[in-house]
């Protein structure tokens, strides 16, 4: 619980004085001339490019399952899809900042600190950000019904989609035995989790040297076994049945990694997937019409032939409205 708060001060001090550092040190050391012809990381090329000038517009974004903190954040693809896709009201559906492996060990990448930056961003340009807490971040329960830096900090909500349907969000550990009545299995099971990203990432990179598409092998494996299988649908059954309890339309939630838009007895379940393995967000438009969106590769890859645009991205995800409301 106090992982999270221990970490804020490290996290803001870092922040404030990295860049004054970077800009002395650049200033002391003579010209590499081997670096400076280096490939740039995706990172670097997305702080040096100019904002878009015509970012997709949304009525509303869902992402969870972030995990700043962690070496297996894709932070980079995040920055690139926040910056391209606007908003008037953004969710961040728990696990935003991984304050369990913040605990064991120090990790955090100036592209994490950009996605906070970019976040604030939006909040000081008009967006409504909406922090919902999950397990990962659960300190920050400790906060709920405040506005932190024009960030809402809520225990759930109830969102009203642009044609009146009622959607409960929640990050969904609640309806996680392990986590509620096993936490040092849930731990465990985080450190294994842990290494299946590490392979995860390195198989990324190896892709991407050789042109190919981002491709999970942590969310191949995870559809492979069958208990892995099983839990996932009693999840989603489970989350539904609340949602079904509490007399609304549909509930969105995060937790399991696993990005999913379908009816469950009339309800309907929407999971915005994560930042580790998939890269998916849930959005609506202005009609109310949900969508599961997918951001594999960097926005700027499609005028290099290697994948669509924004606005093909969008036509090609799933979408589905919420199922009348039963009077």
């Amino acid at each position: 619980m106090t992982s999270l708060k221990n970490a804020l001060p490290k996290l803001s001090t870092s922040s404030l004085f990295k860049s004054r550092q970077h800009s002395e040190e650049s200033n002391a050391r003579p010209l590499d001339v081997t670096k400076s012809k280096r490939k740039r990381s995706p990172f670097e090329k997305i702080m040096a490019m100019p904002r878009p000038t015509d970012p997709k517009k949304h009525r509303t974004l869902f992402i969870s399952d972030v995990h700043l903190g962690t070496p297996g954040c894709k932070a980079d693809l995040l920055l690139d899809f926040l910056r391209n896709n606007e908003a008037e009201t953004l969710y961040l559906v728990g696990d935003i900042i991984d304050g369990w492996r913040i605990k064991r060990s120090w990790f955090w990448h100036d592209s994490h600190n950009a996605v906070v930056q970019e976040v604030l961003h939006k909040v000081r340009h008009g967006t409504r950000v909406i922090y919902v807490p999950g397990n990962h971040d659960e300190a920050l329960r400790d906060y709920t019904g405040l506005d932190i830096a024009g960030v809402d900090v809520c225990g759930e909500v109830i969102h009203t989609t642009a044609d009146g349907k009622e959607l409960l969000v929640i990050h969904g550990d609640q309806f996680d035995s392990v986590v509620r009545y096993a936490a040092w299995l849930a731990h465990l099971g985080d450190r294994a989790y842990g290494i299946a990203l590490a392979l995860n990432n390195w198989l990324h990179l190896a892709r991407r040297a050789l042109g190919m598409p981002y491709w999970s092998l942590s969310s191949y494996l995870k559809q492979k076994v069958k208990n892995a299988v099983e839990y996932i649908s009693s999840f989603e059954t489970a989350v539904a049945r609340e949602a079904r309890e509490r007399g609304v339309d549909g509930v969105i939630c995060g937790h399991i990694h696993h990005a999913e838009m379908r009816d469950i007895d009339g309800i309907l379940y929407c999971n915005d997937g994560d930042w580790v393995e998939n890269c998916t967000a849930l959005t609506e438009d202005a009609s109310g019409t949900l969508s599961i969106l997918q951001w594999h590769r960097f926005s700027w890859e499609s005028d290099e032939g290697e994948e669509k645009t924004t606005d093909d991205r969008l036509l090609s995800t799933r979408r589905q409205s919420a199922p009348a409301k039963a009077a």
